[in-house]
């Protein structure tokens, strides 16, 4: 089919240079500090995600506008994959925050990325190709670091579990965003199909927010704008240029940077103490960001 077609060159693409990478790793250092603006916010949880995709919306159009984007033109017969992929956030956006509120910044992190090993597992399944032996070694470390970065705090808080089911629901929902968005970056640049599948999922939040009984209106509007800055318009805006431009076990396992930067957000803000078994979970997907950032070009080479 034209879409499996697309995917898998997509898929098969080199790793896109150091650009790509630097601004995956930029964009993950951006996305760690969600949480922390979500608990700082006077609103709901699921309310603090509507502020911050309709904040973060029209400056994200504008943008694209300004950039030569051209956000309509360049969407035609891509509408299906925008708005299925501004619902699928919403949902992540709905189930993560309200997470956040029920367990640790770390947990939340890690959980709240699930696409982790859910996105490179599609981009496995697209190609056709089980994983060379160094991305295997590499998604077993960081499978290693993200249960050493996790465990210490689960288990001294069993009350955690409702918090990181609802956050591993937003990891798998994120993992679906990331497929439709990965389609839509085969035509579409970053900023217009970043703007188009946001405002998507305006409306769906606002109504949950609402469903739910929250409080909407905020009292203090700063931490709201810091998370749509922030999270939406640098640190979204970069994931979704490496999604174009980076394989998806190299943005999947990138996203294991958030919990390592969540956890030390978590220790200065909240106390949450950091143990050894963080210390080596961190190294450990340090070392599997070295070792899948050299997989993708020997397999590329390899097939060439």
């Amino acid at each position: 089919m034209h879409e499996g077609s697309d995917a898998r060159k997509a898929t098969a693409r080199p790793s896109g240079g150091a650009l790509a990478f630097a601004a995956l790793l930029a964009g993950n250092l951006a996305l760690a500090f969600g949480p922390w603006f979500v608990r700082l916010t006077d609103v709901g949880p699921v309310a603090a995600g509507f502020w911050r995709i309709a904040l973060a919306t029209p400056l994200l159009l504008l943008l694209a506008a300004i950039t030569g984007g051209r956000p309509l033109s360049s969407a035609r017969g891509l509408g299906w994959v925008l708005v299925g992929s501004g619902v699928l956030f919403a949902g992540d956006l709905a189930s993560w925050h309200v997470g956040i509120h029920h367990t640790k910044l770390a947990n939340a992190t890690l959980f709240g990325n699930a696409a982790t090993f859910v996105f490179p597992l599609y981009g496995f399944l697209v190609a056709r190709a089980w994983p060379t032996r160094m991305q295997g070694m590499a998604l077993a470390l960081a499978a290693i670091g993200a249960a050493l970065l996790m465990g210490r705090s689960y288990q001294l808080d069993p009350q955690n579990l409702v918090g990181d089911l609802l956050c591993l629901l937003a990891g798998i929902l994120y993992a679906g965003y990331f497929i439709l968005m990965a389609r839509a970056r085969t035509t579409m640049a970053p900023l217009p199909a970043l703007g188009l599948s946001s405002a998507a999922a305006v409306v769906p939040l606002l109504v949950a927010a609402i469903a739910l009984g929250e409080r909407v209106l905020p009292g203090n509007w700063t931490p709201l704008v810091a998370l749509a800055l922030l999270s939406q318009v640098i640190g979204q805006g970069l994931m979704i240029y490496a999604l174009g431009r980076l394989p998806p076990l190299v943005i999947g396992l990138a996203l294991l940077t958030q919990p390592v930067v969540a956890a030390i957000v978590g220790w200065l803000a909240y106390d949450e103490r950091l143990g050894a078994a963080d210390l080596v979970g961190a190294i450990l997907v340090a070392i599997a960001l070295v070792l899948v950032r050299i997989a993708p070009e020997r397999r590329v080479a390899a097939a060439s």
